[in-house]
């Protein structure tokens, strides 16, 4: 038989708090992002793209997971199988770093930006899937293909916009306001393609979605990803450019001293009186 299903089992709280950790990833992202922008193709550069990757990774998959603890299936206890859910989280991040490296060393050119962004979104769906894959309720998870392919499309427009934002805002607001909106388009993917969801069962169970086996095990899981939110964030806050959107870097010729105005034979010639009185 099909059962209920709820995205909403502990009311408003998981999805207010799934939206405000995605906010939290794609604002960090674009902070480092922009930080890396202007410099030289050395460690500093890659450490910057490498922590707003992580950030945005793990932003976008501790928002999906927040979100799956509202989720219950009346007369299944649902569980997770670790492997994947761990694997689903290094799917995200490893997808998240090439659109992030694409945009940051090749600039947001027409043909990068859509190439970074198809590649990231369909790797953010696949994120999402595979996590879903993880998931065991006792019966069979069937999906309505048309509200799947919807939701691809949306992680990719996301990811698309994600990746633009990164490479195009630097003021502090105007990446806070950015990132409210990434926040925005990631929960609507999670949710539209939970939307597609229909759970077949044979049998009811007794535990259901009050299990705190399965609170305690989406918790675990949550933690490192947490604490590597928790420490960009604090990377980002002692960083004085990343807080200001002030950039101190100088390219070697700026540092050069300006070019005297005339060549050293063109430089007008002192008259006697001059020579006289300078001598």
């Amino acid at each position: 038989m099909t059962a209920d299903v709820s995205e909403f089992h502990y009311g408003l709280v998981t999805p207010i708090a799934a939206y405000l950790m995605a906010c939290l990833g794609a604002v960090l992202a674009l902070r480092c992002t922009t930080r890396s922008i202007g410099r030289g193709r050395g460690e500093k550069r890659f450490g910057w793209l490498a922590l707003g990757a992580v950030s945005l990774g793990c932003g976008i998959w501790t928002m999906h997971f927040i979100a799956m603890i509202g989720f219950s299936v009346d007369g299944a206890l649902v569980s997770y199988d670790a492997g994947r859910t761990v694997l689903s989280l290094v799917v995200c991040i490893a997808v998240v770093a090439v659109g992030v490296f694409l945009v940051g060393y090749r600039g947001s050119g027409p043909a990068t930006l859509g190439t970074a962004g198809v590649l990231t979104g369909l790797g953010v769906a696949a994120m999402h899937y595979l996590g879903m894959t993880a998931m065991n309720t006792g019966g069979t998870v069937h999906y309505d293909t048309t509200v799947v392919v919807l939701s691809v499309v949306i992680a990719v427009v996301a990811a698309t916009a994600a990746l633009w934002a990164a490479v195009s805002i630097s003021a502090v607001w105007a990446t806070v306001g950015a990132s409210l909106v990434m926040g925005a388009a990631v929960a609507t993917m999670h949710y539209t393609g939970m939307a597609a969801v229909s759970v077949h069962v044979a049998q009811t169970q007794t535990g259901g979605q009050s299990s705190t086996s399965l609170l305690a095990f989406l918790l675990v899981m949550l933690a490192g990803p947490v604490a590597a939110l928790i420490l960009a964030a604090a990377v980002v806050m002692f960083d004085p450019e990343v807080v200001g959107g002030q950039r101190d870097w100088t390219t070697p010729d700026q540092l050069a001293p300006a070019a005297h105005p005339w060549p050293p034979t063109d430089r007008p010639q002192q008259s006697l009186a001059d020579r006289r009185y300078t001598s």
